[in-house]
């Protein structure tokens, strides 16, 4: 597990850096492209016997800039304790600003490093900095070139012939895709959300919900329904899970994320819960009487419960 540090501690030492060779980037979702560059920059450590490092950013940049736009795959706390699992020795995150963001290309990677040098710097080849992201790879290589600095620009990893990335995984989940979503990140997607109070009728027809709470900002699976894990209190049970308005009840609700535990009644109301995704099911859609959601939705537990 790696050592996180945070510029903002004032107990920070920059010198973690002098002479390591890091990965760079927001690395949202760490998945399998943002792997194969923490890959690289752990290989050029051992291969120089150096310290290997991890710099990224305690928020996603996007969470400033085009926040209604942005769909994130994890926490930011989720993401930086991802990055420690990687097999790196440190995780560096920076504080992110406005005022930080705009500053000159060169002055932004002077901010970045704190008057340390590393050794080898991996990004990926579509990585921008500085102010208005004027800042590619060349200019990171002509900062480098000045310092001892050697720069790394990693083609993206592709599968199917298209390059993984987070935005990649994104538009897989909107559609439902939590299979192929899975692949490129190397797990399940998972969301978490603390359980909430919801309308209630799930109980009445025999198969009670656990509504959760779960920021707008950290939604990016689709509407639908899916065959899914929850994990509640550390133990894992399977899951059917709504997610979006029920057409039925879209005169009383607001989109949810609705998650009916398969052999489970406790009361758990406030409390954490964590869904990972496995398989999507149905699409969400108005029934014509009660009798015909209880039949439907009794059937989409049994598949969870015969298939997972």
């Amino acid at each position: 597990m790696a050592t996180v540090i945070s510029r903002a501690d004032e107990a920070f030492d920059g010198r973690v850096l002098d002479g390591a060779a890091v990965a760079f980037g927001v690395f949202d979702g760490v998945h399998e492209g943002h792997r194969f560059i923490i890959g690289e920059a752990v290989n050029a450590a051992r291969e120089q016997g150096r310290p290997s490092a991890v710099i990224t950013f305690d928020i996603d940049p996007d969470e400033l800039f085009r926040p209604e736009s942005l769909k994130k795959l994890m926490t930011n706390e989720a993401r930086i304790a991802k990055l420690a699992e990687q097999d790196v020795d440190t995780v560096v995150v920076l504080p992110f600003s406005r005022e930080f963001a705009a500053q000159s290309p060169d002055a932004f990677l002077e901010s970045c490093f704190g008057g340390s040098v590393p050794s080898s710097i991996h990004i990926g080849s579509d990585f921008h900095f500085g102010a208005r992201a004027m800042g590619n790879v060349e200019d990171l290589r002509s900062w480098g070139e000045r310092f001892g600095m050697a720069v790394h620009g990693h083609e993206l990893v592709a599968e199917g012939g298209v390059p993984v990335t987070s935005t990649r995984i994104r538009g897989l989940l909107q559609e439902g895709n939590v299979r192929e979503a899975a692949e490129l990140l190397g797990r399940p997607y998972a969301l978490s959300g603390t359980v909430r109070p919801g309308r209630g009728e799930g109980h009445d027809f025999g198969f009670a919900t656990a509504n959760l709470e779960v920021e707008p900002l950290l939604l990016a699976i689709g509407e639908g329904v899916y065959a899914c894990y929850a994990t509640v209190e550390g133990t894992r049970y399977k899951a059917a899970v709504n997610i979006g308005v029920p057409a039925t009840f879209a005169d009383r609700s607001q989109c949810n994320v609705e998650v009916h535990i398969l052999d489970f009644d406790q009361d758990i109301y406030g409390q954490p819960i964590e869904v990972e995704f496995i398989e999507w099911l149905r699409p969400m859609r108005a029934f014509d009487s009660t009798e015909e959601l209880i039949a439907t939705v009794m059937g989409n537990i049994q598949w969870v419960r015969d298939n997972l």
